[in-house]
């Protein structure tokens, strides 16, 4: 029976190593369209079937302001820290599609539409900002971390 409570407890320790990769929910490190490096690390959370991401983490040059603020933003977001902000929300499924959502560009202030979808049995997120319609717009792939 001790061999039962092992094997129960290494298996709840380990369960979050086992994320739900049908849904976006959790930790993604999102990589510059530009760059191609590493920009931040943002946690995608969903309440009443509403997505939205928060940035928890930002990968940032020595030299860098380490704890930046959206200077560039035009709503409430104005001059507030980018660590910890919701830069991304009300993204709702559709199919195999998360549609309807907004994310903001902190480095130059814009609010953009936006959509995603997963992908590589979801261990990626396809994230598209764009400007009327999709075709119009950027994309970058996010990396899941858990």
């Amino acid at each position: 029976m001790k061999w039962f409570a092992f094997a129960l407890a290494a298996a709840v320790s380990i369960a979050p190593a086992f994320a739900d990769d049908s849904s976006p929910v959790g930790l993604w490190k999102n990589i510059d369209d530009v760059t191609g490096k590493p920009k931040a690390l943002i946690r995608i959370s969903e309440s009443n079937g509403t997505l939205q991401g928060k940035i928890e983490q930002l990968f940032r040059a020595p030299n860098e302001d380490q704890n930046p603020k959206c200077e560039k933003c035009e709503d409430a977001r104005k001059n507030q820290p980018i660590i910890g902000m919701v830069f991304m929300s009300g993204l709702k499924k559709d199919g195999d599609t998360y549609t309807g959502g907004e994310i903001l560009d902190p480095d130059n202030g814009k609010v953009y539409k936006s959509k995603m979808h997963l992908s590589d049995n979801g261990k990626k997120l396809n994230v598209r900002g764009y400007i009327g319609v999709p075709m119009l717009g950027r994309s970058q792939v996010w990396l899941r971390q858990e």
